[in-house]
């Protein structure tokens, strides 16, 4: 039976050997043997393990989590795997359907025209749309909305796309990074991207004023509302306080402090 070394380990399943050594830790996934010197060794048991683990955070699930499912007594792998399977399957349905709407508005988004507002909803259902935009004027005021909606309104089409695309992207970059600390330098060093994001949606980016105490209210509402915590259309759980901390401690940090 062959034997994987932590960095063996690594390469083989594309995750950091820091994170191994978290799972370590945590008692997700010890290694079967070590060596005198210490040194962790991985047989195949533990690969299968690793297998689920990445499968169940890819599905939205927080470590825990994913430590308590693998270790009830009951947990059977072949069910897993099958389960893994149909919630992949439909992920991909829905990506499908995703990737043909960006077809869509990238076809539309060529045109380089300036957008109007209703086009900033582009690929809702009319009424949901209104509806989002009903509840964010509620939330944050007419006056905020409409001056997104001008700021947002002068962009060429490519430019608000890509605008979206750099969300998205960082988005996803937080998502990778609910395990770290959320005060920790590499946080706060993509949190800082996603405030100059916000700021550009908001249509205040440049302005004098940093608005750090709406930047951390706006923290508190991944706590408060699910929709901020999907990516990919699965909810994950701890992206909430991940970010609600990370978001707070910029404020009080870096935008306050720069204000005094």
């Amino acid at each position: 039976m062959e034997n994987y070394t932590v960095k063996k380990l690594s390469d083989l399943a594309g995750v950091s050997v820091r994170t191994l050594h978290l799972y370590d830790e945590m008692e997700l996934l010890k290694p079967s043997l070590r060596t005198e010197a210490g040194y962790r060794l991985y047989t195949e048991k533990e690969l299968l393990r690793l297998q689920q683990i990445l499968f169940y955070k890819e599905l939205g699930f927080a470590l825990q989590e994913i430590k308590s499912i693998l270790d009830n007594p009951d947990f059977d792998l072949v069910s897993a795997l099958e389960d893994h399977k149909s919630a992949i399957k439909q992920r991909k349905q829905h990506l499908d359907i995703l990737l043909d709407t960006i077809d869509k508005t990238i076809n539309k988004l060529k045109k380089g025209t300036t957008m109007k507002n209703e086009e900033l909803y582009a690929g809702l259902p009319k009424e949901q749309a209104e509806a989002w935009r009903k509840e964010a004027i509620e939330s944050y005021g007419r006056e905020a909305i409409e001056r997104s909606e001008k700021s947002l309104g002068k962009m060429t089409k490519e430019d608000l796309a890509k605008l979206k695309q750099e969300q998205v992207e960082i988005g996803t970059q937080l998502h990778s990074m609910i395990d770290q600390d959320p005060e920790s330098t590499r946080v706060q060093e993509v949190i800082a991207k996603h405030y100059i994001i916000i700021r550009k949606f908001w249509g205040t980016h440049g302005s004098s004023d940093k608005q750090p105490e709406a930047y951390a209210g706006l923290g508190e509402l991944y706590v408060n509302d699910e929709r901020f915590t999907r990516l990919n259309g699965t909810p994950n759980p701890g992206y909430a306080p991940f970010m609600c901390r990370a978001m707070k401690y910029f404020a009080e940090t870096t935008l306050k402090g720069n204000q005094e």
